[in-house]
């Protein structure tokens, strides 16, 4: 129970010092803006299968 106490004194006391270091999330120096523009979903890039393709076994019983 002592050893618990302990371990939880000491990451309670990390994370205090964490806490007070850390920069406040309210105030910010610059606004975000996106980079790019929209992506388009119907554009389709061509992707390389490697292997054979999948086939479903849908009879079990038949080999």
């Amino acid at each position: 129970m002592l050893l618990l106490a302990m371990v939880m004194l000491c990451c309670a006391v990390v994370a205090a010092t964490l806490a007070l270091f850390e920069p406040v999330s309210g105030q910010t120096s610059d606004p975000r803006v996106a980079t790019r523009g929209p992506i388009d979903a119907a554009i389709e890039t061509p992707v390389r299968i490697v292997g054979a393709p999948f086939v479903p076994n849908v009879k079990p019983r038949e080999r």
